[in-house]
């Protein structure tokens, strides 16, 4: 079972030398993958947020690092135009060297669309469009187009990519699986919807094989994924939770759980986000870059 980590997105102002520090900790101590959550502007009782760049920072972070996976979690269809979020995602993996896993969703956070411009309706409708324009770039396509949303003409990735990176789906909606799961070669979902438990988990892992087989996928080639909201000792972050954090000591046997239920891998989601607390779980979870953990097979 692979094991990655998500790196800070608003959950305190985070500047550049730092991310660098964190995602070089994780690959140092034996993480699989590092991941960005891809927003523009939060407001709440704690006023406005927001995170940097996502693609922006995928890039920088392509660069300094050389064997960890890295990706969107995920990345909003409707932030860029379908072909030009294909080109940033080609470059980037192009920068990676092969390393880019392109997440993908139809965004929810209203506020953020409205704040700059975007529109909300019709989500998933916009999603369907946009995800075959991305899909079909990056597998070397050349694409035209006279949608309700996208009009392109005989539109074509150049440089053409190395390879076509594979698509992550990170959705829970019947529609957007049935649109996605015959396309895509990893889903994931976050804690929240399964309540940050292995049998929630399990039962949307279920439903997921359900879709696969109702649109006609295989869904033995479909691997699965899961975020884990992990509380570290010595410090909280100041936000919200949704869902009841996995505390450290119970975290390898939730891990082996999920690989059980049928996970590839986990996403952890720790709360604090630092450098010292990547190092931490690093420690915890594989010393020596192969801890149990990673022994443990993910069921098929």
């Amino acid at each position: 079972m692979r094991v990655g980590v998500q790196l800070p997105e608003v959950e305190r102002e985070v500047r550049w030398p730092e991310y660098v520090a964190m995602a070089l900790a994780a690959e140092e101590v034996g993480f699989d993958s590092i991941w960005l959550g891809d927003h523009l502007l939060y407001r709440d009782e704690r006023g406005a947020r927001g995170p940097w760049a996502v693609w922006t920072q995928l890039a920088g972070l392509a660069a300094v690092t050389e064997r960890v996976r890295l990706g969107p979690l995920v990345a909003c269809t409707a932030f860029h135009p379908p072909g030009i979020l294909a080109r940033l995602a080609a470059s980037v993996d192009e920068i990676s060297r092969g390393r880019l896993v392109v997440g993908l969703g139809a965004g929810w956070n209203e506020t953020e669309f409205r704040a700059f411009g975007i529109p909300f309706d019709r989500r998933v409708s916009r999603f369907e469009e946009a995800f075959e324009i991305v899909r079909r770039l990056l597998a070397g396509e050349r694409v035209t187009l006279d949608g309700r949303f996208h009009h392109l003409e005989d539109a074509v990735l150049l440089p053409p990519p190395a390879r076509r990176p594979p698509l992550m789906l990170g959705a829970n909606g019947q529609r957007l699986l049935a649109i996605a799961l015959p396309h895509v070669e990893v889903w994931n979902t976050w804690y929240t919807p399964c309540g940050n438990t292995v049998e929630g988990f399990a039962r949307l892992n279920a439903g997921v094989t359900e879709a696969a087989e109702r649109g006609g996928a295989d869904p033995a080639r479909l691997e699965r994924s899961a975020c884990v909201l992990v509380q570290h000792e010595g410090g909280v972050d100041e936000r919200a939770e949704k869902a009841v954090p996995v505390e450290l000591e119970r975290l390898p046997a939730h891990l082996r759980g999920l690989a059980e239920a049928g996970a590839d891998e986990a996403i952890l989601v720790v709360n604090p986000i630092t450098e010292s607390s990547i190092r931490a779980l690093g420690e915890r979870l594989f010393p020596g870059g192969a801890g149990p953990v990673r022994d443990t097979p993910a069921s098929p």
